[in-house]
């Protein structure tokens, strides 16, 4: 059996959450490798509903959950996620949880600068959550972060923070924003160390046993190959690379040991926040998307702009994403319409383009290039087959798989779990 990595196809939230909790139940580790609790997954099991940003989602199957060293990670918000989970009846330890010690730590005085900088942008702020992902990977790149393992060491820790406040306080003060205190901010960390080292462990040697001893894991991307650095629509876009080939990197594995890459699309377009979004709707059936598909962000709350299908940018992601199969989600939202579009190309000026350019101006100029199909006035609501579907939205699933270029191995046609039209195991490779 083949390791599975799970990433966005469009610009984040369709719906990793059900899906990787449905492929959790089969692997023995769950692995995240990117990102920080600036993404979210929502995850229903029985009664009980999961809002999860920093945690593996296999915990809540009782696998093993690993946090991968390319996340950028908050300690407070990490124990309050894990407080609200132990509260529901989950028992999180370092059982069923380790942390690669050398991930990097966001401290208070990055969403601090995040939410600063921000302000400053005025009409032309990014859409960020706010919660310093970008300023804690600035640091990592420039070598100054604080890391999981520096809390063992506090003389280093200490000299650490002189560097970093050195940089911040400069940032924060030109900004007309507060600055932070050294001895405040060394004082929560040593207070911090002794609930968070007991999780720290080499996370590479962990898994490269696993890889030897045959264990099933999966690779938990978050937000999507439309919001990755290099890959998305920039500068509208998180700040770590979301494409499958950094699980390697952000896990401490090679790259043959990702396995098969699953691509999650839903089977309209949502996006949260600003940037360029070509097949965006503002009219009754943009709301009525967002409506039935319940669209605000589990992270940010934030209302999900809405639009159809992005076939051409599905595409581009399944091609820099190395995208093998894609899990379609939320194809019940569609029932009732009757008519749906797909946009097949971009118009800028007189130019016709199958990709979404890199340009920026050339982004917010793209004009969608639709084709029509009919839609389908019964419901895919909870269909675990093929045969359950009405025929057009078979056709509609057929015709997103051509001009995606890669075959829909999984379906979803309802949030609960087994509400999944299986095609082909991803584990099979």
């Amino acid at each position: 059996m083949a390791n599975v990595a799970v990433i966005g196809a469009q610009w984040g939230d369709e719906g990793k959450g059900k899906v990787v909790d449905w492929l959790a139940s089969r692997a023995e580790i769950v692995v995240r490798f990117q990102g920080g609790h600036n993404a979210g997954h929502t995850l229903v099991v029985g009664e009980q509903t999961y809002k999860l940003s920093l945690l593996p989602s296999g915990v809540v199957r009782g696998k093993l959950g690993i946090i991968g060293n390319g996340v950028v990670l908050d300690p407070q918000a990490l124990l309050d996620e894990i407080a609200r989970v132990t509260a529901q009846g989950l028992a999180v330890t370092p059982e069923n949880l380790r942390i690669a010690e050398n991930v990097p730590l966001i401290l208070p005085l990055h969403p601090a600068l995040d939410k600063a900088r921000e302000a400053a942008r005025g009409e032309d702020r990014i859409g960020t959550t706010g919660r310093g992902i970008g300023p804690a990977y600035e640091d990592k790149v420039a070598r100054r972060s604080i890391r999981l393992c520096d809390l063992a060491e506090p003389a280093t820790l200490s000299a650490k923070l002189d560097e970093l406040l050195l940089h911040h306080n400069s940032l924060l003060r030109g900004l007309g924003a507060p600055e932070f205190a050294k001895q405040e901010l060394l004082d929560q960390l040593l207070a911090l160390a002794p609930r968070l080292l007991p999780f720290a462990e080499a996370a590479w040697e962990r898994l490269d046993a696993a890889r030897h001893s045959g264990a099933r894991v999966l690779f938990e991307g978050a937000q999507a190959v439309m919001l990755d650095v290099d890959h998305g629509t920039y500068p509208y876009v998180t700040s770590s690379n979301t494409v499958a080939g950094n699980a390697a990197a952000g896990a401490g594995i090679g790259p043959d040991a990702i396995g098969m890459v699953l691509g999650i699309a839903k089977a309209y377009s949502t996006r949260v926040g600003a940037g360029p979004f070509p097949t965006e709707l503002h009219d009754e059936i943009g709301r009525g998307l967002g409506d039935r598909g319940n669209e605000y962000g589990t992270v940010t709350g934030r209302r999900r702009r809405c639009g159809w299908f992005d076939a051409c940018l599905v595409r581009q992601a399944v091609k820099v994403g190395g995208i093998q199969g894609i899990a379609l989600t939320k194809l019940d939202v569609l029932d009732g319409l009757e008519e749906l579009k797909i946009c097949t190309g971009y118009r800028i000026g007189a130019e016709t383009l199958r990709r979404l350019p890199a340009a920026m101006g050339a982004q917010a100029a793209a004009q969608p290039i639709y084709e029509t199909l009919e839609g389908w006035s019964g419901s895919t609501r909870g269909a675990r087959s093929y045969a359950e579907l009405p025929a057009a939205a078979v056709k509609y699933v057929r015709r997103i798989e051509e001009l995606v270029e890669a075959p829909v191995v999984l379906l979803s046609t309802s949030p609960e779990r087994d509400d999944t039209i299986t095609l082909r195991d991803p584990f099979a490779g």
